[in-house]
């Protein structure tokens, strides 16, 4: 996916005075419409905020500073920015902001990108936060820490360094990217519906963590030994999705929840869902002149994004369908286990929705190639599969 961005943005942002308002344990501190970055005694460039842009570091600084842009650069929101921490992988809540970490050995350099949801359907960046390798990196890992308004923002990355298919690297600064690491994914609204554009490949985005808190009640994994088990293994959407299933919520984890009853009753104790987390069902859309109908990747076995539960088999609809998969998913965990049910994933980690060396380019292929997929002597493509098998970190 190519999201688009203005011309990139530079400025020289003014020092800090010597002594100034007292800083929180992040190092930074805000005075009036100035945003204040500090660089933890370090020097570093100043960092600058461009809306629907790339940000571009000026100048040196013995503190670094984030400045309100000058006319006509406005921010849409007024973002602090921290230094952050590299762990743990993904987005994260904590200390009143959102902390991001990204693991890529190859990268030169990285851009968070903040996507609303009213810009993801035109395949644009909202804003655009460049990180600086001298204060957002520990070894292998960029980070940043940021606190402001974040209502109905999602998430992305750019990042940029060698194209080398020979080396095995295929960095691309014009592919906006998924963070492998992402807890919900935000793309097309209903299963199997094609774009305004026919497009099978919709825009997507991370969603930021929620502030909604489950319940687990308690709740742990059952730990039957294997031996004990009696396995129903199972399509989240077609278990209900036809009408004779009766539920209220066909084809959804909540559909599923609505069932389980019915699978105590035959002597089931263990469920293995087949593929549930984010993939494109869309992947292989082509007409069948034999049925007269669209082929679509039911099962699944082609993954976006493996901590993302598949937003598609929640009751929810788009806006709210990344936090509403997971607090479904977690209800279906935990009714099944009230009911002495283990729940087991299918996950298949020998390939994922990129593909081959012709494969679009949607998270792993544009972060670190090299690192994530297992490659040919050729780096090209698997003589087996045909596929790159990929090193889950």
């Amino acid at each position: 996916m190519e999201l688009l961005c203005s011309p990139s943005i530079s400025a020289n942002a003014p020092k800090l005075p010597s002594r100034g308002p007292s800083m929180d344990k992040t190092g930074l501190t805000s005075r009036s419409s100035h945003l204040y970055f500090a660089g933890l005694g370090r020097k570093v460039k100043p960092l600058l905020v461009a809306v629907n842009g790339v940000i571009d570091g000026g100048g040196e600084s013995e503190t670094a500073v984030v400045v309100e842009k000058p006319p006509p650069y406005e921010l849409r929101r007024p973002y602090e920015l921290f230094v952050g921490h590299p762990t743990p992988y993904g987005a994260t809540a904590r200390d009143g902001g959102i902390n991001f970490a990204i693991h890529s050995c190859n990268a030169t350099s990285a851009a968070l990108c903040l996507i609303s949801v009213a810009d993801l359907p035109e395949k644009k960046v909202s804003e655009q936060i460049s990180l600086d390798p001298s204060v957002n990196k520990t070894g292998d890992v960029w980070h940043v820490f940021i606190k402001g308004d974040f209502d109905n923002m999602l998430y992305a990355y750019c990042l940029d360094g060698k194209f080398s298919p020979a080396e095995g690297h295929r960095f691309d600064s014009a592919k906006i990217l998924l963070d492998p690491y992402a807890k919900a994914i935000v793309s097309r609204a209903e299963f199997g519906a094609l774009g305004p554009e026919k497009d099978c490949w919709p825009p997507m985005a991370c969603m930021l963590p929620s502030t909604d808190k489950f319940d687990w009640e308690g709740d742990l994994p059952l730990k039957f030994p294997q031996r004990d088990l009696v396995i129903y293994e199972m399509h989240v959407r077609g278990f209900t999705k036809h009408e004779s299933s009766g539920t209220e919520f066909p084809g959804t984890y909540l559909g599923v929840v609505e069932k389980l009853d019915h699978l105590k009753e035959l002597g089931v104790n263990c469920i293995e869902l087949m593929p549930c987390h984010e993939f494109n069902e869309l992947e292989y859309y082509s007409y069948n002149s034999v049925l007269g109908d669209y082929k679509l990747n039911f099962w699944g076995y082609s993954t976006v994004n493996f901590f993302s539960p598949m937003a598609r088999y929640s009751s929810a609809r788009m806006d709210k369908s990344g936090p509403g998969a997971i607090q479904e998913f977690k209800f279906l965990v935990r009714e099944a286990h009230r009911r002495g049910i283990e729940v087991i994933m299918d996950v298949v980690f020998n390939h994922t929705a990129e593909g081959n060396e012709n494969g679009p380019t949607l998270s792993f292929k544009g972060v670190d190639n090299s690192i994530f997929y297992m490659l040919a002597p050729k780096h090209m493509q698997d003589e087996d599969w045909g596929r790159p098998h990929r090193k889950f970190l």
